[in-house]
């Protein structure tokens, strides 16, 4: 199962317009005991993340499933917002946030990381 994109998977977020946020959905399904890990991640994250102008939106444990297919309930959801993909991009490359990013990799089984953009009505 996925749990990191691939390169060119994060560079196509380059080709996004250079002043739009980016809001990353994250649903997150847990290895065993990988709840507690993803819990030191997250906290890793609220440490480095606001440097580069990150905001945590919203992160809620998975619940009542009310309309899925088989195996499309998740563990929990993250949303992330990023000023920019040059932001993203320096948060990825920062020495100290790359020091705990094991903790994603070690805690999940499978992930979805979807980048959102606003929908004006």
């Amino acid at each position: 199962m996925a749990i990191d994109p691939m390169q060119e998977q994060i560079d196509h977020l380059l080709t996004l317009p250079e002043g739009e946020p980016i809001i990353l959905m994250n649903l997150l399904r847990f290895a065993e005991g990988g709840e507690e890990t993803y819990e030191r991640y997250v906290k890793h994250c609220k440490v480095h993340g606001p440097r580069f102008g990150v905001e945590f939106v919203y992160l809620g444990k998975g619940g009542h499933v009310m309309v899925a297919e088989e195996g499309q309930a998740w563990d929990a959801v993250w949303i992330v917002r990023y000023p920019n993909a040059k932001a993203f991009f320096a948060l990825l490359h920062d020495a100290d946030f790359k020091s705990g990013f094991h903790l994603r990799g070690d805690s999940l089984t499978e992930a979805v990381l979807q980048v959102t953009t606003p929908w004006e009505i």
